[in-house]
């Protein structure tokens, strides 16, 4: 388990991190959420010792020291490999600082190569691939060794759908096999689709915590999405309605003051009759962070 207690850093007049805590437990994943500047690098950089703190970080009760560093995978939001080195070369290069021998990482290479779908040869020089390519032979250097805790910098950026998606597959892999992983991005739908919880900070502060679908609940269900012959006009007269957008179709949007008053509009839109769609939820994660957002462009 990591652990973070209490966690505050200063830069001069800027308070970057501010009494931040969270946990993460083997085999979760957790998501980092916030605007750039909102701390989510600082904490990072807290966790893995690269600057100095006040607070508590832990890991399995012990403080992150150089000892524990084997079993830690970082990627930075800065991509940082060596352009002359092969492919193979880097690879090797960055696993051996992990105390894994040339004869343990290998063989390993060709698979993995294949897992993240990297165009070339192990045997191609990092500065004659593309960008896409790097950052995927990058992320072979951060989880080759097999970490027990992984830590990924904006993961996702750069990377079309299909290469997400290998990412994606990746990390829930490593989850399987008990590892804690945190990582952050600027797509609310990675973190949804990814991740058991999230934290959310806001100039330095957390301002959401928790379990996906509890943070999501907090908001309460108060989207509906419906297919119905009704007219928008109609539909906008109903009691306790706040907003409605046609969609295509029969298919419209409809915002609600509450969600106990889903019922009640369920009631009058069916009359007796199937519909076929009903579907009350609450906001998206993109929408909860807009909100989160625009409270501090108010405050």
């Amino acid at each position: 388990m990591l652990k973070i207690e209490h966690v505050s850093k200063q830069f001069g007049d800027v308070k970057a991190l501010n009494d931040v805590s969270f946990s993460i437990n083997n085999g979760e994943i957790l998501g980092l959420i916030g605007q750039n500047g909102a701390g989510k690098s600082t904490t990072f950089h807290s966790i893995l010792n690269f600057i100095k703190y006040s607070g508590k970080i832990l890991w399995d009760g012990e403080p992150i020291s150089e000892k524990l560093f084997d079993k830690i995978g970082y990627l930075p939001e800065e991509r940082s490999l060596m352009p002359k080195l092969t492919i193979e070369q880097q690879i090797i290069y960055l696993a051996r600082l992990k105390n894994k021998s040339v004869k343990e990482v290998k063989p390993q290479i060709d698979s993995w190569m294949e897992k993240f779908a990297v165009k070339g040869k192990k045997t191609d020089k990092i500065k004659d691939l593309s960008k896409g390519n790097q950052q995927k032979v990058q992320l072979i250097c951060t989880m080759i060794h097999q970490p027990s805790l992984i830590i990924l910098d904006e993961p996702f950026s750069g990377l079309d759908p299909v290469n997400s998606d290998l990412l994606k597959q990746s990390i829930v892999e490593a989850q399987q096999r008990g590892a804690a992983i945190i990582f952050s991005s600027h797509d609310m739908s990675n973190v949804e689709e990814v991740c058991d919880s999230l934290v959310m900070l806001r100039t330095g502060e957390v301002v959401l915590n928790g379990k996906i679908d509890e943070v999501r609940d907090q908001f309460g269900k108060t989207e509906l999405f419906v297919t119905t012959d009704w007219t928008l006009e109609r539909l906008q007269a109903l009691p306790h309605v706040t907003s409605v957008t046609h969609q295509r179709g029969n298919h419209y949007f409809i915002r609600l003051e509450n969600e106990s008053d889903g019922p009640a509009i369920f009631d009058q839109l069916t009359d007796g009759h199937y519909i076929e769609e009903f579907s009350q939820r609450p906001p998206t994660l993109d929408e909860i962070f807009r909100m989160k957002v625009g409270e501090a462009a108010h405050e």
